[in-house]
C-alpha cells in the first residue's frame, strides 16, 4: 500500500511534529496561563451541554 520511503517519511514527520509542538508549547506556557485562565470552565460547560443533549436524545427515543 505504501512504499518504504513513504513510511519512513511519515514516521520522521510525526516525530518532528511532536518535538516542534512540545518546544512551542513550553515556550508559550507562561502566556497560556495568563490569557487562558479559567478556560476549563468553558470546556466543562461544553461537555455538560453535550451530555444534556445525549440525555434528551435517549429520553425522546422511548
Amino acid at each position: 500500500m505504501f512504499s518504504t520511503g513513504q513510511l519512513i517519511f511519515a514516521g520522521l514527520f510525526v516525530i518532528a511534529f511532536i518535538i516542534a509542538s512540545i518546544f512551542v508549547y513550553r515556550k508559550d506556557a507562561s502566556m497560556h496561563q495568563f490569557f487562558y485562565k479559567g478556560s476549563y470552565k468553558v470546556l466543562l460547560a461544553f461537555i455538560l451541554f453535550i451530555g444534556i443533549l445525549f440525555v434528551i436524545k435517549v429520553f425522546m427515543k422511548r
